[in-house]
């Protein structure tokens, strides 16, 4: 650990700390419908989509009619992400002429670009067309993105109102979030990645001849168009297989900063968002707090473990020297280091992104632990866009709801009583999320041939492996422990574990919004606990830790202890 690794921390910690007011105040003007410096240029297109589509702007959606909406554009934009796939041999821009994706490996990326987990069983560069990348990969960027945040948007509108059937419109609110945020954002982001050398491009794959005699085919495409929306939506999927740690989509110090920014950008503008929306800005600022604490013990925890030399590991150089950095450098980019591959992990993880610039295989057993406990904590911890704020409510709520329970009174949340259907949509929320994952993992550990066969370690780590994969195909994350093969059984479960995931999970939190929207606002009394405080934080943490402790600890334990146990032994996973 080194002052120039806190450094980095500090630094990022600052940056991200004075873009959340801006940020946020800009996301509220949009998602309500105020005026924004954007609309003289997009107001004018986003009447003529309410044209051209036939949307009603001025009807509002009960919470039934906005979850049909959201699950029918979701599965419309899917099967014909499908279609794409399955064609791209015949359709243009198809300069490596590379063939249609096989059935059960189409269904599995369709499925991953639509829940915003972007989960990748291919290798990009020699699989997906530049049609497939643009018309099929990117475009999901930004609609699942925009789904996120207009789920969360919904639900704070709901806090927000009192007796009202409503809670948007769907196709309004959609439209806004791309036009008047995912697009101008995405635009200036792609300049400056190009500036910094990322390709844009359509042209054929070039090949080089090596000084030692050997032909190099050097992949290249519209990469830096993909590469901000796939970070500043939380996606994840790379252009290439090395993702983030290739030079073409992470090329300088800058863009590797600028990305790991970008992933954090619009969730922590969002706690903004909810204070400003709902009246109350400490209680904005609050929730912004707990995630962040919950962000940087995990960090120190990660660059803890990476950075010290680990005493059963043997046979490689772990001593920092005047040449070396120390500690485990296994599976990480020279120029990034181990305190920003630490810093990287712990935001991608943290956040429902999953782009990585570092193999995450390779960390220690406790380095692996602090991603796989971020994403089993529900990735609340800001989370992925819109997704992370309206998970983080969920254990408002629940933090709430025992808060009343200790003082004896009926829970209130900014004015609104917390009852009995509250509690079960949230704890439904809670629930689904680990019942999916350790059913699927049991099953397929069970299964030796299907579940095991294609782990690249046949041990402990292998265990992890499948884990890590259900754990971030339902948390919608998409990053790996990478020694995972596919095959049919995983391309077509791993489809429906992400879906689950995603969808399975949305719906509990519309109820929510549904049932809150229609309550009445209630003053707040001498037993009402107050959600703007550092006392409320402290619940709040605490909430997240203990649940997640509560549904996750036996699996989430057992595969770095099992590994570190082998490692005791002599034997290296």
């Amino acid at each position: 650990m080194s002052a120039n690794g806190w450094l980095q921390f500090a630094a990022f910690s600052i940056v991200l700390l004075l873009t959340v007011r801006p940020v946020g105040t800009y996301l509220a003007r949009v998602l309500e419908g105020q005026r924004t410096w954007l609309d003289p240029i997009f107001r004018p297109i986003e009447r003529l989509i309410y044209k051209f589509c036939g949307v009603e702007a001025d009807h509002e959606m009960n919470w039934r009619e906005y979850a049909f909406a959201m699950l029918g554009f979701s599965a419309v934009t899917m099967l014909l992400t499908y279609i794409i796939e399955r064609a791209q041999a015949l359709l243009p821009w198809n300069p490596q002429h590379l063939a249609g994706v096989g059935a059960d490996l189409a269904w599995n990326t369709a499925a991953s670009f639509t829940t915003n987990t972007n989960w990748q069983f291919y290798t990009p560069e020699s699989t997906m067309s530049y049609l497939t990348e643009m018309a099929g990969l990117a475009t999901h960027n930004f609609f699942s993105a925009a789904v996120g945040i207009v789920v969360a948007i919904a639900l704070v509108r709901a806090i927000k109102r009192t007796s009202c059937a409503t809670i948007g419109n769907f196709w309004v609110d959609t439209t806004r979030t791309l036009l008047y945020i995912l697009l101008p954002g995405s635009l200036i982001y792609a300049l400056l990645l190009v500036a910094q050398g990322v390709p844009q491009n359509l042209h054929a794959y070039t090949v080089a001849h090596t000084l030692e005699g050997q032909t190099q085919i050097i992949a290249q495409g519209p990469v830096a168009s993909q590469e901000a929306i796939k970070m500043l939506g939380t996606n994840g999927g790379g252009f290439f297989n090395a993702n983030s740690a290739h030079p073409f989509e992470n090329p300088t110090p800058f863009s590797n900063f600028l990305q790991i920014l970008s992933i954090f950008i619009i969730p922590a503008g969002l706690t903004y968002t909810l204070g400003r929306m709902t009246g109350s800005p400490g209680h904005g600022w609050a929730v912004f707090a707990a995630m962040y604490v919950l962000f940087a013990a995990g960090f120190v925890t990660l660059y803890w473990a990476e950075a010290h030399p680990h005493p059963l590991i043997h046979g490689a150089a772990q001593t920092a020297t005047a040449t070396a950095p120390g500690g485990n450098m296994e599976g990480k980019e020279v120029r990034n280091g181990i305190a920003e591959t630490a810093l990287f992990a712990t935001i991608t993880t943290d956040a429902s992104c999953g782009a990585v610039n570092g193999m995450h295989d390779s960390f220690t057993p406790l380095g692996g632990l602090v991603p796989l406990t971020n994403i089993m904590l529900g990735e609340v911890i800001f989370g992925g866009v819109g997704a992370g704020l309206y998970g983080m409510l969920i254990f408002v709520v629940q933090a709430v709801f025992i808060a009343g329970l200790m003082v004896g009174r009926t829970p209130e949340y900014l004015g609104k009583k917390i009852e009995s259907y509250d509690v079960k949509m949230a704890m439904l929320y809670v629930l689904i999320f680990p019942l999916v994952i350790l059913s699927l993992t049991a099953i397929f550990v069970l299964m030796p041939n299907v579940g095991l066969g294609t782990t690249n370690n046949p041990g402990p780590h292998g265990l992890s492996e499948v884990l890590y994969a259900f754990t971030s195909g339902a948390g919608n994350n998409g990053s790996a422990f990478a020694g995972l093969g596919p095959n049919w059984w995983y391309n077509v479960t791993m489809g429906w574990d992400m879906l689950i995931g995603r969808f399975l999970m949305m719906l509990p939190v519309l109820a929510l919004a549904g049932n809150l929207a229609q309550k009445k606002s209630v003053p707040p009394s001498p037993g009402t606990f107050p959600v703007n405080t550092p006392l409320f934080t402290v619940l709040l943490v605490g909430v997240v830790l203990i649940l997640g402790a509560l549904t996750f600890f036996p699996a989430l334990s057992l595969g770095p202890i099992l590994e570190h146990l082998q490692l005791k032994s002599g034997q290296l996973f």
